[in-house]
């Protein structure tokens, strides 16, 4: 059986430092763009709707991650 704070379902399709190519969506509440890797939520500060850019993952949690542009 689960506990509270057990993750559940399957896991994160992202692992931290993994580098990828996304194009952001939308813009969340707090001004992060919005990607999706397999349908999993990444938000990207500094990024607008439409562009596509390299991020870096920096953290995974249940639900979401966060990732950072790369810049070559």
């Amino acid at each position: 059986m689960y506990g509270p704070r057990e993750r559940r379902g399957p896991p994160a399709p992202v692992n931290v430092g993994d580098i990828q190519d996304v194009k952001i969506e939308s813009k969340g509440k707090s001004g992060d763009g919005i990607a999706r890797i397999q349908g999993f939520v990444v938000f990207v500060p500094g990024t607008n709707s439409g562009d596509e850019v390299k991020v870096r993952i920096t953290a995974v949690r249940q639900r979401f991650a966060t990732a950072e542009v790369v810049t070559e």
